[in-house]
């Protein structure tokens, strides 16, 4: 009973103080809170980024390819899709296979590529397209090099010939659907529907190059290789270096500067926090050198103080945290044009860090506190 007392007279004492010095403590709470609330701002950033990233850096195109393996010219399609399927399905946002073979128009030698054009725009984005892909027999797209050589526009018919893989010959008035323009090798082809292709050649539908876009770290792509080598004897996987070192490279940046703002915002939030009760102390020499004078230890002073710290740390951690989630969401939305996903655990670790950092800055303040000489203090001194 008497210590159900204590407590109470004690809890009572700590809110008390808080509330006189509302203007200090106020300023202490708002350096908490904006502790808090950049810390689990960033911190949630830190673990959203490399998904968010991950979908920017696939607007430049593929990050992994297929190529036969034991000096074999092409790979088969069931190959390719069971090698697909050693991959998780939730990451692999497109897979786009590449057949090529010679053509003539006009007496001219072409290029021609069969690809899945349902898929070019998952593995290819960069690509810009006047017109539209084929969608029928007897329809091709042009890269723009063509186009300009042959003077051809959309709509126009083209006139291939070539040779199958049975040797007969073809010849077929294709028509000009789309006309392509990367800046690279692709500005030289014509494309075609790969099933159409392998029709001409008169083989099964085959592949050279396959590229894939996969929404995943470089150590993670480097495990999907390892997979599909020890499950596949015909397909050899390869990253495409420059793509996944260039993301592995910002990703790694941006988090190390994410980190070190945090850290940052943290140790100025500790300062302000430390100076706000250390005013506080002085403010209340008189104060703690009566309860000195009349019994009070060094042990039950400390420990008022610093459960006001505890108090401030933990209320400024909720506020803070709330602040924190509506700072990450603007952020991803400003920046990335999508939701940011919450990692929810974060929220009372950031509330249990906002507690600790306060209770650390409290501890010069109140090694102060419990020097205060009752006698000095009273006389005035």
């Amino acid at each position: 009973m008497v210590m159900n007392k204590n407590r109470r007279f004690i809890t009572k004492t700590i809110f008390s103080s808080l509330i006189r010095r509302r203007s200090r403590i106020a300023v202490a709470l708002l350096g908490i809170t904006i502790g808090a609330a950049v810390l689990l701002g960033m911190v949630t950033l830190c673990y959203d980024i490399p998904r968010q990233m991950g979908q920017e850096f696939r607007s430049y195109g593929a990050n992994m390819v297929f190529i036969p393996n034991n000096n074999q010219p092409t790979m088969t399609m069931p190959a390719i899709q069971a090698a697909v399927n050693l991959l998780p399905s939730e990451k692999v946002l497109g897979v786009t296979p590449f057949r090529y073979d010679a053509v003539r128009s006009n007496m001219q030698p072409y290029t021609i590529v069969g690809t899945d054009f349902s898929q070019v725009t998952k593995t290819s984005p960069y690509w810009q397209i006047t017109g539209q892909f084929p969608t029928q027999a007897q329809q091709i797209m042009i890269g723009v090099d063509v186009a300009n050589m042959a003077a051809l526009k959309v709509g126009d018919k083209m006139m291939i010939a070539g040779k199958s893989k049975q040797g007969s010959r073809f010849e077929e008035e294709m028509t000009v659907t789309g006309i392509v323009k990367t800046g690279r090798s692709e500005d030289g082809f014509i494309f075609i529907n790969l099933h159409d292709l392998s029709q001409l050649l008169e083989e099964d539908e085959q592949a050279e190059v396959v590229e894939l876009s996969i929404t995943a770290s470089e150590n993670e792509l480097k495990q999907y290789i390892d997979t599909i080598k020890s499950n596949s004897t015909t397909i050899d996987p390869h990253l495409i270096k420059w793509v996944t070192q260039s993301e592995t490279s910002v990703l790694g940046k941006l988090s190390s500067l994410l980190y070190l703002v945090t850290l940052v915002v943290l140790v100025l939030t500790m300062i302000c926090v430390a100076t706000t009760m250390m005013t506080v102390v002085m403010e209340r020499r008189k104060e703690i050198g009566l309860k000195k004078a009349i019994g009070a230890d060094n042990k039950s002073i400390a420990k008022e103080f610093l459960a006001e710290g505890l108090i401030l740390g933990i209320v400024g951690g909720i506020i803070g945290a709330i602040c924190g989630i509506i700072f990450a969401q603007v952020i991803s939305t400003n920046v990335f044009g999508r939701s940011i996903m919450i990692e929810f655990y974060l929220i009372p670790l950031t509330i249990v860090i906002s507690a600790v950092v306060t209770v650390v800055a409290c501890l010069i303040p109140v090694k102060r506190a419990v020097e205060v000489k009752p006698a000095l203090v009273l006389r005035g001194e």
